[in-house]
């Protein structure tokens, strides 16, 4: 027993009728506690500077040297060479050495149709990618080709006596006329093929033609359209020679008038 007038002791622990509101404590501390800061520093001006100024610089440069962001105008090989000519002084005038059609075409095909036909023109039969050197339909008349590089192509064909089934060709009339015309001269041209060249106002008349078919044709189609050249092209063998390459024996000059009949007497004048 605690004698009479001595405090009563406090008992040590928590004494759950206290009648403090414990959340308004907790309260009052978090308003002492500084505010978190980590990740939520505005960046230095020099900073801000420097990404300003690599924006600026790499801007110009795209512009300056992007080309439209144009395959063409990236591509090295269609960019026409400039060839320095005779002149007073030794200076000379600067002449621009255009690309050919077939030139041209040549580097479409490489980009767009060499994984499939190979640079060499002779296709795949295991892959089932038909040839193009010596095939009836590059060396046939230029409407049949035409389809096919318009509106592709599906099911089997067979070429050079050799059915092709398994790949199906794409249309790539997406290229646009020039370069359509430009990839079929080159065909119709290269690997010993024989065909007459093909121009972008004869493919622009086919676009139209063609502008009703739904879809890609196949072999039948091409049977059953005329084997017979564009209209308002040259006609099959009257190709103009290559550059360094002789006329044909026999074939008059380009420009030169068609000879004289045996026997038959010169106009009167």
């Amino acid at each position: 027993m605690n004698p009479s007038g001595s405090v009563p002791r406090r008992r040590q622990g928590m004494d759950y009728g206290e009648s403090e509101d414990v959340q308004k404590v907790h309260a009052a501390i978090q308003r002492e506690k500084q505010e978190p800061r980590v990740g939520l520093e505005p960046l230095s001006l020099w900073l801000i500077g420097i990404y300003a100024l690599a924006i600026f610089f790499g801007g110009a440069y795209l512009g300056r040297f992007s080309g439209s962001f144009s395959g063409d105008s990236l591509d090295p090989g269609t960019v026409p060479t400039k060839s320095h000519g005779a002149g007073p002084g030794g200076g000379g005038q600067q002449q621009t050495a255009e690309l050919s059609p077939a030139e041209r075409g040549k580097k479409v095909f490489m980009a767009n149709c060499a994984v499939c036909h190979q640079a060499s023109g002779l296709g795949s039969q295991s892959q089932g990618y038909p040839p193009l050197a010596g095939s009836e339909i590059t060396n046939g008349g230029s409407r049949r080709a035409a389809m096919v590089v318009m509106k592709g192509l599906q099911g089997p064909i067979t070429v050079k006596g050799q059915k092709f089934g398994s790949a199906v060709m794409q249309p790539w009339e997406s290229l646009g006329d020039q370069k359509v015309a430009d990839v079929l001269t080159y065909e119709r041209q290269e690997w010993g093929n024989h065909g007459s060249p093909v121009t972008k106002e004869q493919i622009a008349a086919l676009r139209k033609e063609l502008a009703s078919h739904p879809g890609s044709f196949v072999e039948a189609d091409l049977h059953a359209a005329p084997d017979e050249d564009l209209p308002g092209g040259e006609q099959q063998g009257a190709a103009p020679p290559k550059p360094g390459e002789q006329a044909k024996p026999g074939a008059p000059p380009q420009g030169s008038p068609p000879p004289s009949t045996p026997g038959a007497q010169p106009p009167k004048p």
